[in-house]
């Protein structure tokens, strides 16, 4: 009989309970340190509790889970990663009331046991280092959008009319224009603010197309098939690579698409057949997709086409819009199970 050991995941402890295959709690209890000693006072621990069928349950918080991840793989375990918003419902259900890390380990476990089609965690793919560059490009433009915005009210300040128009300050030939006006102007505290502005925004902007091109790079080597998709650009396959990490994790399709949130929900009522949008899965995947939906339904192909069709059929434009999405998520999915060899006989299905 395997055990399901779910493990409430912490920056400085991880708090375990283990459950049957009925759902009911086994034993006590643990707390470990998060550090490999912990890590390792677990297995420990889950070997001489429970011998050798057992299986874990981390919560799906990927930097603070990750070390965990990695100690349990090397021990040959089998580790599914729990969304936390399936917690919810497993705690609702519980005659325990409240909110503690053993109630949420045992949430964990018994999430783990409702849903059998979950992510299963591998050790640490080559897109995991697209996603941590593309996630640290996301933080220098939004350090570099805030600078931006600071240095708008300065030249408003300055001289009404004196800031450029929107998207301007992206580029290095804008930043020069506005360095020279400012060198001009008489020396106030306004303009010594500006220009050291300007020169933290061309930093960042240097470092981010830095890491566009390296992120680009990776891409080609990674999943050109990617970049084959209309609509789908560089940092948009991207997001895609470095977010669905390694698809064979995922059992179909249809488990990709419901991980990516774009499978519709029913919510049909006696003669009214509709679906809804799904708000849940993982919302970064979700908004590439979105993407390159809104790309495609701009441009002259079959995504398009798609999309009027569903519209002609009486779907709302958000209707039509999702659908487009799921469909996508099947291209997308097949295109990540593919070499790119293979790609173009293959894109002509897609939308």
């Amino acid at each position: 009989m395997v055990v399901v050991v779910g493990i409430d995941v912490h920056k400085d402890t991880h708090c375990v309970v283990a459950v049957d295959q009925a759902g009911r709690q086994v034993g006590s209890h643990l707390t470990v340190r998060a550090t490999d000693a912990g890590h390792r006072q677990l297995l420990r621990w889950a070997a001489r509790e429970h011998g050798a069928a057992v299986e874990f349950a981390v919560e799906d918080c990927r930097h603070v889970s990750t070390r965990l991840e990695r100690a349990l793989l090397s021990a040959g375990a089998r580790v599914v990663r729990v969304p936390p918003k399936l917690m919810a419902g497993a705690r609702q259900s519980a005659r325990t009331r409240g909110k503690s890390d053993p109630i949420d380990a045992l949430a964990i476990a018994r999430a783990a046991l409702r849903e059998p089609n979950l992510p299963v965690a591998e050790h640490t793919h080559a897109s995991r280092e697209v996603k941590l560059l593309v996630d640290h490009r996301e933080d220098l433009v939004r350090m570099r959008t805030a600078m931006q915005n600071r240095l708008r009210w300065h030249l408003h300040e300055l001289e009404p009319g004196l800031e450029p128009a929107a998207r301007a300050l992206g580029t290095i030939a804008q930043l020069d224009q506005l360095t020279d006006r400012l060198t001009a102007m008489p020396d106030t505290v306004v303009r010594r603010l500006a220009l050291e502005l300007i020169v933290d925004i061309r930093s960042l902007t240097e470092r981010a197309r830095a890491l566009e091109r390296e992120i680009a790079a990776l891409v080609k080597d990674q999943a050109p098939q990617l970049l084959e998709l209309p609509g789908c650009g560089v940092l948009t396959a991207a997001k895609l690579l470095g977010e669905t990490a390694n698809p064979a994790r995922f059992r179909s399709e249809a488990c990709f698409a419901m991980h990516a949130g774009v499978a519709p929900i029913p919510a049909s009522s006696g003669r009214t057949h509709r679906h809804r949008l799904a708000r849940g899965g993982n919302r970064q995947l979700n908004a590439a997709l979105h993407r390159i939906a809104v790309t495609q339904i701009r441009l002259d192909g079959l995504g398009r086409a798609y999309y009027q069709r569903r519209r002609a059929r009486g779907d709302t434009t958000m209707e039509a819009l999702r659908a487009l999405k799921r469909r996508l998520a099947r291209v997308v999915f097949n295109l990540l199970n593919q070499t790119p060899s293979t790609v173009a006989a293959h894109l002509p299905q897609a939308a």
